[in-house]
């Protein structure tokens, strides 16, 4: 974990567009709480490549706010840039259980 501020610089390293999101609560209470876990929000917004830089005080002052889990403000990031969706693949037969032979031979 890191403090914020710290990781928002990001955007002043970056050469591209970059999404930065920030919940409410910490690592536990903000990241991991699912949706519709009560008390939850986080603030979203994009900066362009061509953006001028806008530092955490600014940034945290224009930011949307949203109200709920930031899951699916993710997945909806992640299938914007994803392909479609492709079938599972089959194990390999014959895998040995963990930890295998590999592991243990010297």
């Amino acid at each position: 974990m890191a403090p914020w501020h710290s990781v928002h610089k990001l955007n002043l390293l970056m050469d591209t567009d970059v999404t930065f999101l920030l919940t409410n609560g910490g690592h536990n209470a903000g990241i991991v709480s699912a949706p519709g876990t009560p008390g939850r929000h986080y603030r979203v917004a994009t900066k362009l490549e061509h953006d001028r830089y806008a530092g955490p005080e600014a940034w945290i002052r224009w930011a949307i706010k949203h109200e709920g889990s930031w899951w699916p403000e993710w997945t909806s990031w992640l299938s914007a840039r994803s392909g479609d969706f492709v079938p599972a693949r089959v194990p390999r037969q014959g895998l040995k259980d963990a930890p295998g032979r590999y592991v243990l031979q010297a």
